[in-house]
């Protein structure tokens, strides 16, 4: 068994309150690390280095059993909170009260070169919240990779539908990893919104909303460094067939001024609905 550097207390839930008691008021966040010009715009999951790990088998510490599958599937829910913990990436996890205690998914964390420090379940109206702590090994740091971000959604992804298969058809993932792609097709026209807004004298608060898909994380972050404004810190979340960012962005320390943060949105609303008009186009 894989030793891990995380205690949970056994059978005891706390009610949900903050997410780290880390965080601190206006404190500087780390900015992620910048794309490299030659990283490519899509996330390759075939790419060793990118490469996510699978659960090895089944394990009955990843699945309780508190709820049957025959029930209404919750909404599967992953976030990836770069700015809660000045020290460390927060990751939260929820699909209503079936989720056991994930040691399998922190194993598979590991394989990424991860740590998870510090792990809780907290119980609320929506269910149960598993949240990890992890930063980089190599480090001790929190990551700042866009592209190992996005390889950490993906693994906490995959291992929810191996473990929890009737969660395929609620998540876009579930068309390439799960079992049964969604029923439900998402208009990205629709489903496609962004907002800019100022937030205090250094930096802008970038929100966007559209239809979630492999690699999104990654290209999201590309996008916004070649128009070279700086992502400082952010949150992503994946909400069923949905994913929903907050980026803090600058532009050589200031608030993005009205005239970049049209040509901000612009650039991204042309990229997320590019799918649908180049289909449409043939």
């Amino acid at each position: 068994m894989v030793e891990m550097a995380v205690t949970v207390a056994a059978g005891t839930h706390r009610p949900c309150s903050g997410v780290s008691p880390a965080a601190s008021g206006n404190r500087r966040l780390a900015g992620w690390r910048p794309l490299a010009p030659a990283a490519p715009a899509k996330l390759r999951l075939s790419s060793p280095a990118l490469r996510v790990p699978r659960a090895a088998s089944p394990a009955a510490v990843e699945q309780d059993g508190s709820s049957s599958n025959t029930d209404t599937v919750p909404t599967p829910k992953v976030i990836i909170d770069q700015d809660s913990d000045p020290d460390a990436t927060i990751v939260e996890v929820t699909l209503g009260d079936r989720l056991g205690d994930l040691l399998d998914t922190m194993s598979a964390l590991r394989n990424l070169g991860l740590n998870v420090v510090k792990a809780s379940v907290c119980l609320d109206s929506s269910g149960k919240h598993n949240k990890f702590a992890i930063t980089k090994s190599s480090t001790g740091r929190k990551i700042d990779d866009p592209e190992l971000l996005e390889a950490v959604r993906l693994t906490i992804i995959n291992n929810m539908l191996e473990y929890h298969p009737e969660t395929s058809s609620q998540l876009a993932m579930g068309a390439t990893f799960g079992i049964e792609p969604p029923t439900e097709v998402v208009d990205v026209d629709i489903a496609t919104h962004i907002d800019i807004y100022d937030d205090g004298p250094e930096r802008s608060l970038l929100v966007v909303e559209s239809a979630d898909r492999p690699g999104l994380l990654v290209d999201l972050v590309k996008i916004i460094a070649d128009i070279n404004i700086t992502v400082q810190s952010g949150e992503f979340d994946t909400e069923g067939l949905l994913a929903k960012a907050k980026f803090h962005v600058s532009y050589r320390g200031k608030p993005l001024i009205k005239a970049l943060q049209q040509v901000l949105a612009n650039s991204l609303r042309y990229f997320l609905r590019r799918p649908t008009t180049e289909d449409a186009s043939f």
